[in-house]
């Protein structure tokens, strides 16, 4: 065997004997004697002691004439009949090895402890540097803007637009309004600046001044404020509201809710749109008849009077109205919800002009008292006027055109129209003098009539 005691030379056999010989070699001590009694009957106990123990007393003399000899502390004795064997057996290394999440383990557990000490180790040389931290940012740009994009026409046009603020006799209120000329004319809506007591005027520099009211017209809702000793104004250009299609971008800017120099954007969303507002009074006085363009630009309470541009920069409406939820609905909404309308700046180029030149504003009219209760297809003519009088006025332009009491109107310019408020506004979109065609139907009849508008003046 590989591993065998090399101390000693290993004995012969391997079984114990059978007899009795002392097969002991020097040096090895004698078994200690047993104390049981080994006869089987009990009998010579005595005899047999007495013999033991001289043969035992003879034994010993020989031992006790030479000396033991001690065996060397590092010699290893063998005895075959111990309960061990000196032998043992090479089975080798134990090769458990790692398992797959033990090293995984090991791994991520490395892996935070490096994080931990690079982290560590990054914030003290950090604390200890004297380098200032600064955090990556993109270098300055080129900050001009396309003329074209709404930042280029807020830039081109904020400086024309004013914030007004009204203080009257039982409330105050805020409004938008843009300068028209250098002389200090500005254009706002009338119910603005109604039954103002004072008006001050907010330029986009901060700069705030007095000013005063030049001329209104609530059938319009348009009016017109003057300032004073003010340098630099900054008029806005008008465009062409004809030109105007459904789809085109445009940018409306007011005060919401007090907020001056808001800018929002939008589109076009119909053009022609009859809108009617006001008619607090009950008397039918500040009714409001604007065939209005609609925008999805959110307008709110304070954009009232402010321009509404196209992307050249030119006023293409004045923002006048919204149209919120039901009043009746439970989750009314109060502010914008899309539905926008302005009043096209043909019609208040028209209207600006003569409120400046004579503080009042022409209505165009066809001479005739309109049936406002009648609920079918068009707007039909009144059997009588107001107070007893004739519903078409003698000598005027519906007169002269051929309409009689009872006729109902149902287009103007080959335009439908559906009631006796949709009449008036496509009227009003005209100036006085403008020749129109007019449907008429009479006795289950259509025929139709030309006829040249008069002119009225406004309240």
């Amino acid at each position: 065997m590989a591993d065998r005691q090399q101390t000693e030379p290993a004995p012969q056999w391997w079984s114990r004997p059978e007899g009795t010989a002392d097969g002991r070699r020097d040096g090895v001590p004698a078994p200690r004697p047993e104390t049981a009694d080994l006869s089987v009957d009990g009998e010579g106990d005595g005899a047999d002691e007495g013999e033991r123990n001289g043969a035992a007393e003879q034994a010993a003399a020989p031992a006790q004439e030479a000396p033991a000899q001690e065996a060397p502390a590092h010699e290893v004795r063998y005895d075959p009949w111990g309960e061990q064997p000196l032998q043992a057996v090479d089975r080798g290394r134990d090769r458990r090895g790692f398992r797959l999440w033990q090293v995984a383990a090991l791994a991520a557990g490395t892996a935070l402890l490096a994080g931990g000490i690079g982290g560590y180790v990054g914030v003290l040389a950090e604390r200890q540097s004297s380098t200032r931290l600064e955090l990556p940012q993109a270098a300055v740009a080129d900050k001009g803007r396309a003329p074209d994009s709404v930042a280029g026409i807020a830039a081109t046009a904020l400086p024309g637009v004013v914030t007004l603020h009204v203080r009257g006799a039982k409330s105050s209120g805020t409004g938008t309004g843009f300068v028209l000329d250098p002389q200090g004319h500005i254009l706002t809506n009338n119910h603005v600046v109604a039954d103002a007591k004072e008006i001050a005027v907010t330029f986009s520099t901060g700069e705030s001044v007095t000013a005063e009211l030049v001329g209104r017209d609530s059938g319009y809702d348009l009016a017109v404020v003057k300032v004073s000793g003010v340098r630099g104004l900054r008029p806005l250009s008008l465009g062409n509201s004809e030109n105007v299609k459904v789809g085109d971008p445009v940018v409306a800017i007011g005060a919401p809710f007090d907020l001056s120099n808001t800018v929002t954007a939008g589109i076009i969303s119909a053009t022609g749109r009859p809108v009617t507002a006001g008619g607090d009074k009950g008397d039918g006085s500040d009714i409001s008849y604007v065939d209005a363009l609609q925008t999805d630009a959110p307008i709110n309470p304070g954009n009232s009077g402010g321009p509404l541009l196209d992307a050249r920069a030119h006023v293409v409406g004045i923002n006048s109205a919204i149209r919120g939820a039901d009043k009746d609905d439970p989750d009314r909404q109060g502010g914008s919800i899309g539905l926008g309308f302005a009043i096209p700046i043909n019609q208040g180029k028209r209207v600006a002009e003569e409120l400046i030149a004579t503080g009042h504003a022409t209505h165009p009219v066809i001479g005739v008292t309109l049936d406002m209760d009648y609920t079918g297809d068009g707007a039909r003519v009144g059997d009588k006027g107001e107070d007893g009088k004739p519903s078409v006025t003698a000598g005027g332009p519906g007169a002269r055109a051929g309409i009689k009491p009872g006729d109902v109107i149902t287009k103007v310019d080959g335009q439908r129209v559906r009631g006796g408020d949709e009449l008036i506004i496509k009227i009003r979109a005209h100036r006085p003098g403008d020749p129109l065609t007019l449907t008429v139907l009479r006795d289950g009849r259509e025929r139709t009539l030309g006829v040249v508008l008069g002119s009225a003046n406004g309240s």
